[in-house]
């Protein structure tokens, strides 16, 4: 880059963050002016949400198919719609609990006395959302469940994959909320590098742990308190006692929801040893029942773009050069090689090397690599050794051995006998671990992620307690101090 090219590019970067800037402080102003939103407000605000995602429905369908190339309306109206209005009506529904001072305990012998203290939960005052794109919608709005919740104004950068989809929830947004409690900023790499610097009150970036080293870096700049949703391999253990027709169907339909394009999506799964052919046997079967063809299957969702096709590819073909077999679920034996969208048919990895790059990165596709393990103890081994994902799946029957995959592995969640559930459940807290994020929000842990739990110590006006502390000190004190300082 030549200078005057940098100069440029600085220019428009200082004129993009002043122009994002200048919304923020228009929003924190009216935050102090106004003074902390009543429960009425905050389910103003949720219910403005809601009929957002009910009267655009059918938009929000047609942007995120155009989006995709091709996207399952249903799987859209599953995910997206249903998917967001779910978090917000509990929000909805628990608020004014929430909203109520809790009462803590005061120390011996000042609680005799008539002292007392709560924790107050106030709202921070704007939170920052940096949404991803493959479930743009949801992404958007279930973070804004808690944001609202909690009594705050919320600035929102929608991803620029999803174009279609993030102009609809800009225009959606600015009929209904004023720009001083809800505003969208779109834009590429540009403007999400100077919407990660601003000085929000709290930031929720959901997506790719190589892009959250950047927001981290950017949002330490203002020492802005963070939540990051990030992904990983997250891990399928299929246990010896575990039905595998079950499992495998449980597996397939999650490994082809929105075409394994999830942060939680099952990444690689281990099957006990001389179980593979039998794992693709009953995967085959699950996925001819769900999608008996694929290329022009409504129900299929395609790839998001040109480029992760390309890498998904690289992936199998690399895969296949390092001596993996390659198993492709194509019931109709249809030809992908000619087709407008990016569809790819869920393909398995059998006997995948760490030296595979399928292996060392997180797929975000319908990929799946088959291990196999002796020994419960070396699996355990093998996902310890490895970042902590943000999702961990058990299949099985075996009350022990499930305890100690609980006990002895860390992950973000668990669903059991089952893969990604546990993610709609929202009285369980959603977040990752190391590099599969940190934080959590849904349900009440995200009221209280985009809270300030202040403390509120209220002392006794007992003479006593005034001159407790205070010079001069004698055998009164001596004796107080005695009773305190043991063991």
């Amino acid at each position: 880059m030549s200078l005057a090219e940098q100069t440029t590019h600085e220019s428009d970067s200082a004129t993009i963050s002043a122009s994002i800037r200048a919304i923020l402080d228009r929003q924190k102003a009216a935050h102090i002016s106004e003074g902390p939103a009543s429960a009425e407000r905050r389910i103003d605000w949720i219910d403005r949400a809601i009929a957002l995602i009910v009267d655009n429905q059918k938009e929000i369908v047609e942007a995120l198919a155009s989006d995709f190339g091709h996207r399952s309306h249903e799987q859209t109206l599953l995910t997206d719609v249903m998917g967001s209005i779910g978090p917000l009506k509990h929000a909805k529904k628990h608020l004014r609990q929430w909203m109520k001072p809790e009462k803590r305990k005061v120390q011996f012998p000042l609680g005799l006395l008539g002292a007392k203290a709560r924790v107050e939960y106030q709202p921070l005052g704007t939170v920052g959302i940096i949404s991803p794109w493959n479930f743009p919608v949801n992404l958007t709005w279930t973070p804004l469940a808690g944001v609202f919740a909690a009594g705050n104004r919320a600035m929102i950068k929608p991803s620029e994959f999803t174009p279609a989809t993030s102009e609809l929830m800009a225009r959606m947004l600015r009929e209904a909320y004023d720009e001083t409690e809800v505003a969208v900023v779109t834009g590429g790499p540009a403007v999400g590098e100077a919407f990660s610097r601003q000085p929000f009150d709290h930031l929720l970036f959901t997506g790719a742990t190589s892009i959250a080293y950047h927001v981290m870096r950017a949002a330490a700049e203002n020492l802005v308190p963070l939540t990051l949703e990030l992904g990983g391999k997250s891990p399928v253990i299929i246990s010896k006692s575990a039905k595998m027709d079950d499992a495998a169907a449980r597996v397939m339909n999650g490994k082809t929801l929105n075409a394994g394009q999830i942060c939680l999506a099952p990444d690689y799964v281990f099957v006990p040893e001389g179980k593979v052919d039998e794992f693709v046997t009953e995967a085959t079967k699950s996925v001819t029942k769900m999608l008996p063809t694929m290329k022009d299957n409504p129900d299929y969702t395609s790839i998001i773009n040109q480029r992760h096709y390309d890498r998904l590819n690289g992936l199998i073909e690399d895969a296949r050069g390092k001596g993996a077999r390659i198993v492709e679920i194509n019931p109709a034996n249809e030809d992908f090689s000619q087709q407008q969208a990016h569809k790819i048919p869920p393909t398995l990895v059998l006997n995948p090397t760490d030296d595979m790059k399928i292996m060392q990165d997180e797929i975000f596709g319908p990929l799946l690599p088959i291990k196999t393990y002796k020994e419960i103890n070396d699996v355990l081994g093998y996902v310890n050794a490895h970042a902590r994902p943000l999702g961990l799946y058990y299949f099985g029957d075996d009350e022990k051995e499930e305890r100690t995959v609980l006990d002895r592995t860390t992950s973000g969640g668990v669903t059991l006998n089952d893969v990604i559930m546990h993610v709609s459940m929202e009285d369980l807290p959603f977040g990752g671990v190391g590099p599969s994020g940190m934080g959590a929000y849904h349900g009440l842990d995200g009221f209280r992620t985009f809270s300030h739990a202040k403390a509120v110590y209220k002392q006794s006006r007992a003479k006593m307690v005034a001159e407790m502390f205070r010079p001069p000190y004698g055998a009164k004190t001596r004796k107080m101090l005695a009773s305190q300082i043991k063991k």
